[in-house]
């Protein structure tokens, strides 16, 4: 289950920002909200994977991704957008890989 929402919020927030360029992304405040509510819960479910499943795929930066949910959950008027979409480019696409290959083996 937990594995599943990762994925559906990695697919949103990739659904969310198609096609935007940065400054596009910095003046809407809509798709920002949108994108930091898919980390809150990319985070949320992170912190909830079973230990086993973790350490047998170290590779997934779990620790991470609940640490950006608290960062974001927590600092309400300090939110970089800058940050936040350097994640949701250099770091997401390759974990959203991760999550579904994890996902493909499980069924």
């Amino acid at each position: 289950m937990y594995l599943e929402d990762m994925n559906l919020a990695m697919e949103r927030i990739a659904e969310y920002t198609r096609n935007m360029t940065y400054m596009d992304f910095e003046q809407d405040y809509k798709t920002i909200d949108a994108v930091i509510r898919n980390f809150e819960i990319i985070g949320e479910a992170a912190k909830n994977i079973p230990g086993e499943i973790k350490e047998k795929y170290p590779d997934i930066p779990w620790s991470e991704m609940y640490l950006l949910r608290n960062k974001v959950s927590h600092e309400y008027f300090g939110i970089d957008p800058e940050i936040i979409w350097d994640v949701l480019h250099n770091y997401l696409p390759e974990n959203k890989k991760q999550i579904e290959k994890l996902l493909n083996t499980k069924q």
